[in-house]
């Protein structure tokens, strides 16, 4: 372990000393305090990783952290989890790109986690172990369904991490002119080390410290932004409006989702894919009993939304600051917003050089670290929830049901390993996406492939294994395909010249596939294993809502 420390140590500064600080051929200062910033953190965390290590003994331990995790540590966490590279960096920029339709992101992030209380965190921790596919096979076909949940978790684990590594690798080549791709590297690498060694219990705790350094950097950056404006947000709308080429139309929805359609299919996607996000749910099984698992969600949502409040007043002051004639030095080659300048790193990096701009480079190598921080801590939370799709889900339970906790833990940080790698391989490829945007793909893969199974399977009983599998993979696959056949893929990546499919976001009409094709396919299904499986839903449905039978179950 030891020995990997200080390979990884060599060479990240092997690669800050290669670079040349140079970004689109403009010279970038050194940026000293960043860098220890970076290493005091890295260095933090890595310990962090040490200690857990030693405390990760078996399966349990590695994917939960053994259910020894506080309500308010968890939601905490979750939060941690939920604020990634695409919250603060992309929805920022989206507000700083589009006014109003950015604030439109935030908002429907929101509002998925009422559902996740009032429907889901109970009954979740009553029924799951390890990952929701526990929740979904509790009563059906384990073979049919777990194959899957593993499907739709590994494909929105891989298009969120796609949005995470863009975000570290456009930050560490704006602050070092580190090449883009070494910085991609240097984070698989990194959150390899994490989850391999740390598990579940260290990545909760770096998700833990990262939340509260970054709602205390934001909070601080938000907070001067309004200084300026004698905390009049009024005020620093005007001036937003003033200094950004779209004038008042910022202030109005159409910049960014242009017709309904769209705008209602975005928020389905984020509202329901919100209770579909495997890394998410895989946290309520990190408690002790359902009572946690319910105080989790509340103090999650608290964090969550003062986020969203003070994201919002950071993506208005980069539009005030950034895009004023002292803001030219963001811009390539100092020309400034108004004479058509392009911003260092893109719109992702709009809060980057605000806080450059409101704290010069203490506060910057602050709330760069914080960024890093906040990458290294989702994409840790993404890797392992994808390794437990494919370790207990396919392996355990499919593959070799009678398997070890020990080979379980083994193929897990194998697979791990290949996350990581595909990981790297992707955000590479991608390096031109806005990074929020990125995310809203993966939201509407969860509420198309995960929700509709996890929700109708908790309080349906008519659901059966082969309406849940025909619709689930139905909806899966719709959601897959009308993303590739929509204007993002077709047209912008893949160079065709006319997208097959009109709308970016597909969620309305993958989500009524698949709620649709498993209510059809369950009721045609008269078999007799079909039969049986209805017959266990009110065994079930005791269990999720007493937790008779659940370890840790409380009275309530």
């Amino acid at each position: 372990m030891l020995k990997i420390l200080v390979l990884i140590a060599i060479f990240a500064l092997s690669v800050f000393a290669a670079g040349d600080a140079t970004f689109e051929a403009v010279k970038r200062e050194l940026n000293i305090p960043a860098i220890i910033m970076f290493f005091i953190f890295i260095a933090g965390t890595l310990g962090i990783t040490f200690w857990a290590a030693k405390r990760t003994k078996s399966a349990s331990d590695f994917y939960t952290a053994g259910g020894g995790i506080t309500g308010f540590q968890n939601g905490l966490a979750i939060a941690g989890d939920y604020m990634s590279a695409a919250a603060f960096l992309g929805v920022s920029g989206l507000i700083y790109m589009k006014g109003y339709d950015g604030v439109i992101y935030a908002v429907s992030f929101l509002v998925g986690w009422p559902i996740i209380l009032f429907f889901m965190a109970e009954k979740l921790r009553n029924l799951g172990k390890f990952t929701f596919a526990d929740i979904a096979a509790y009563r059906l076909g384990q073979k049919e369904i777990r194959t899957l949940a593993a499907f739709g978790s590994i494909s929105v684990v891989i298009l969120y991490l796609i949005a995470q590594m863009v975000g570290a690798g456009k930050l560490i080549q704006v602050l070092f002119g580190m090449e883009y791709e070494y910085a991609v590297f240097m984070v698989g690498a990194l959150m390899i080390i994490y989850v391999t060694f740390g598990g579940m219990l260290a990545t909760t705790w770096v998700q833990i410290i990262k939340a509260c350094l970054l709602l205390s950097g934001v909070s601080f950056m938000a907070v001067m932004v309004l200084y300026h404006f004698n905390f009049s947000f009024e005020s620093l709308a005007a001036k937003a409006v003033e200094n950004h080429k779209a004038g008042e139309s910022i202030l109005s929805p159409g910049g960014f989702i242009t017709d309904p359609i769209s705008a209602i299919s975005l928020g389905m996607a984020l509202m329901l894919g919100t209770a579909g996000l495997p890394h998410v749910l895989m946290r309520f099984f990190t408690v002790g009993n359902a009572k946690e698992a319910r105080k989790s969600v509340v103090y999650a949502t608290g964090f969550v939304a003062y986020f969203w409040v003070i994201i919002t007043v950071v993506g208005f002051g980069a539009i005030a600051f950034l895009n004023s004639a002292e803001g030219a030095q963001y811009f390539d080659g100092a020309k400034a917003y108004m004479d058509g300048g392009a911003l260092f790193g893109g719109s992702n990096m709009a809060s980057v050089h605000l806080s450059h701009m409101l704290g010069g480079n203490a506060f910057l190598g602050f709330i760069s670290a914080v960024a890093f921080a906040t990458i290294l801590a989702v994409v840790s939370g993404l890797t392992l929830a994808g390794a437990s799709a494919i370790s207990h889900d396919i392996y355990a339970n499919v593959i070799n049901p009678n398997a070890s906790d020990e080979q379980v833990v083994k193929i897990s940080k194998i697979t791990v390993i290949l996350v990581g790698i595909i990981g790297v391989t992707l955000g590479i490829a991608f390096e031109s996406q806005n990074i929020a945007y990125m995310v809203g793909l993966a939201f509407g893969i969860a509420a198309s492939a995960n929700f509709p199974i996890l929700f109708l399977s908790i309080y349906w009983s008519g659901l059966t294994t082969k309406g849940a599998f025909i619709g689930g993979f139905m909806g899966l696959i719709s959601a897959v395909a009308l993303v590739v056949l929509g204007p993002n893929v077709w047209v912008q990546i893949l160079g065709n010249e006319k997208a097959v499919f009109p709308y970016a976001h597909p969620a309305l009409f993958s989500v009524t596939v698949a709620f649709v094709s498993i209510w059809f396919f369950s009721k045609l299904d008269n078999s007799e294993r079909a039969a049986k499986e209805r017959q266990l839903f009110r065994g079930q449905n005791i269990r999720a809502n007493t937790g008779i039978g659940a370890a840790g179950a409380v009275e309530h």
